[in-house]
């Protein structure tokens, strides 16, 4: 007797074998903004190793001008933030977010120049971290409301986590390769390869067809607009409260991240290229965090899966305070890198969706901005007060006041009435929309 053919209940379609009917990775115009975070995040791994061994082993920069470099890169977040929200809710955000791109890959790039014609000084890089600042106020708020345009409120936290994980491809691998590439070519040589790969980014979003409507005003007045972004920030509770949780702990992650790279190069011994490897943990606990993001954020709440981040965090840069000169200092700085990842993802992914959530349309911008703008408003003096005791008491002492504020930052956010209360993601009301 012929035998009965056997079939897929539910048949997947060639290439989609991993992905859910209801995946957001099914829909094109999401995949596209995917796809460029991807390609966007692997030149980032490049950047975010090179710019500071450019400062730390080319120009031997001290522990407070690498705190000065980083401040240089906040200082248009406070300068900036709040026009910028104005003018961004008055204009298209992808073309923003596109000529962003290029602008940094163009910066980037001027770094070998200098380099070549032995004109790169630590000034010079406070500019291209200025520089680059600018950019991220504009386009990377820009980004955020693209979001909002291509993806469901209700599914933004599983967005967020997406984005993450895209960004933990390139977090896994992308170190390594970029501290190879910096040991063959240079720190300053290695910079070219995040400004190829912003401008492939470029050219994948300028092709994402994102329906926007925008719905001018003729009263539209800048001041009157400002305070109104401010005003909605101000008189909503939770959106308060969660700029003043995380902008503490932005204060606690910038005084502990300015000295992390001299802790590695100058405490530790280690070589640009093993700098590189230990950098992978960051894509592990990235990979981490955001598989299982969305389901803690789901079963614990929003609220208390960001406060879980801060603690994280906290005991990551605390143990490597303590950590030995040796073979286990090195693991505890792979261990703090992964702390730092993985607890940076339980922060955003809620932290984003959460704000997002309770915006209506019209005030995406100057929400965003402004959240922004008060968020990294302690970040400055905390990286300039890590390079200060970092240069003048010792690189632990930065990392242990890091650790031990994110520690108390977390016990004090879970008692908080606001943050432990959200346990489910808010819904705007229609008429706000």
């Amino acid at each position: 007797m012929p035998q009965p053919k056997r079939t897929r209940k539910f048949p997947l379609p060639p290439g989609w074998f991993a992905l859910g009917p209801d995946d957001l990775l099914r829909d094109p115009i999401y995949r596209r903004l995917w796809l460029s975070i991807l390609i966007s995040s692997f030149g980032a791994q490049v950047t975010m190793l090179a710019l500071p061994l450019t400062a730390a082993v080319l120009l031997q920069a001290t522990p407070t001008q690498m705190g000065l470099l980083t401040s240089m890169e906040l200082l248009p977040f406070v300068l900036l933030s709040l026009p910028a929200g104005v003018w961004l809710d008055r204009v298209r955000k992808l073309p923003v977010y596109v000529v962003g791109e290029g602008i940094v890959a163009l910066v980037l790039a001027s770094v070998p120049l200098c380099w070549a014609l032995d004109l790169l000084t630590m000034p010079f890089m406070y500019g291209v971290a200025f520089t680059i600042g600018c950019v991220f106020v504009t386009a990377g708020t820009a980004a955020q409301i693209v979001l909002t345009q291509v993806v469901p409120r209700e599914r933004l936290v599983e967005a967020h986590a997406k984005n993450a994980l895209a960004s933990s491809g390139a977090e896994v691998a992308g170190p390594g390769l970029a501290g190879a590439l910096i040991k063959l070519v240079g720190a300053p040589l290695a910079l070219l390869g995040d400004a190829v790969l912003l401008m492939i980014s470029v050219s994948i979003l300028r092709g994402l067809r994102v329906v926007e409507q925008l719905k001018p005003r003729e009263d539209t007045h800048f001041w009157r607009d400002l305070k109104e972004g401010l005003s909605f920030v101000a008189q909503h509770r939770l959106l308060l409260s969660l700029a003043s949780v995380v902008g503490l702990w932005q204060m606690c992650h910038h005084s502990a991240m300015v000295v992390q790279i001299l802790f590695a190069t100058r405490e530790l011994g280690l070589s640009e290229h093993q700098v590189g490897l230990c950098y992978v943990a960051l894509g592990v606990g990235t990979v981490i965090a955001s598989t299982l993001g969305n389901r803690i954020s789901s079963h614990i709440g929003p609220g208390p899966c960001l406060v879980v981040g801060f603690a994280v965090c906290g005991v990551g840069w605390l143990q490597l305070a303590f950590a030995p000169v040796n073979a286990w200092g090195v693991a505890s700085f792979v261990l703090m890198l992964l702390c730092f990842s993985a607890g940076a993802v339980l922060i955003f992914i809620n932290f984003l969706a959460l704000r997002q959530a309770v915006t209506p349309t019209h005030l995406l911008g100057r929400m965003t901005s402004t959240m922004r703008w008060l968020i990294l408003i302690p970040a400055g003096p905390g990286a300039l007060l890590g390079g200060y005791m970092g240069e003048h008491l010792g690189l632990r002492y930065s990392l242990g006041f890091g650790g031990l504020s994110a520690l108390l930052l977390a016990a004090w956010a879970w008692q908080h009435p606001v943050i432990r209360a959200v346990r489910t993601l808010p819904t705007l009301h229609p008429t706000s929309a």
